[in-house]
């Protein structure tokens, strides 16, 4: 059975988030100690935390970067905060997903289950010539530099690497993204690959997606 440790401190929801996973077939836990949090919390060994960022003595992006520098266990922002910057900060310092609140029971369930589908799917990482790749932790490794993705640009990029001189098209990318949770149209898909390009190009590789006009991306 996998472990939730559940890194909230209103009680009610601490409760309801409780009752939903345990209620789902996970071994729900509760943070009960905020001063050592991050201690405490690798010594629980979870298979995945729920983390707040609003907690007691300590910025939830503070423990998600702590974490992040001694394990790679999922983690999934659960949050009042709702704008792109939090976001794109949480993913930045190494969340798996964020979700916020009032959150939809049903939603966080598929992006728990979700994440733990992927984990047991996707390999440790890729390798694309001095590339390191590795979705779990949405990264990029080159020599000493580390580059980090959005979940969408982590997603689009395994894709298209696992399909590397192959057309992916458009509709199929939009489909993979929908697969997991993520709500994304046409433009979106645009804004993302851009984003990706950008970040692909502060390493040195500009053109390692190309466009096959109407048809889709590839890697070569």
């Amino acid at each position: 059975m996998k472990k939730i440790l559940i890194v909230e401190d209103d009680k009610t929801l601490q409760e309801e988030l409780k009752n939903l996973l345990n209620n789902a077939n996970y071994n729900a836990v509760v943070l009960d100690d905020f001063l050592n949090a991050k201690d405490t919390i690798l010594k629980n060994n979870p298979d995945l935390i729920l983390l707040d960022i609003n907690i007691p003595n300590i910025n939830g992006e503070v423990l998600l970067k702590q974490i992040r520098n001694e394990s790679n266990v999922p983690i999934i922002m659960v949050t009042s905060k709702d704008t792109e910057i939090d976001e794109v900060l949480c993913m930045s310092y190494g969340a798996d997903d964020y979700i916020t609140k009032p959150y939809n029971p049903t939603i966080l369930l598929l992006r728990v289950a979700a994440i733990f589908k992927r984990i047991e799917q996707e390999p440790e990482f890729l390798k694309y010539e001095d590339l390191k790749i590795i979705p779990r932790k949405g990264i990029i490794i080159k020599e000493n530099e580390t580059i980090y993705l959005s979940k969408n640009e982590m997603l689009i990029l395994t894709l298209l690497i696992n399909n590397r001189s192959k057309i992916v098209e458009r509709e199929t990318i939009v489909t993979e993204l929908w697969d997991n949770d993520e709500f994304i149209d046409d433009n979106t898909l645009t804004v993302n690959i851009s984003r990706l390009r950008n970040k692909l190009r502060d390493i040195g590789y500009s053109d390692m997606i190309e466009t096959r006009k109407n048809q889709g991306y590839i890697i070569l």
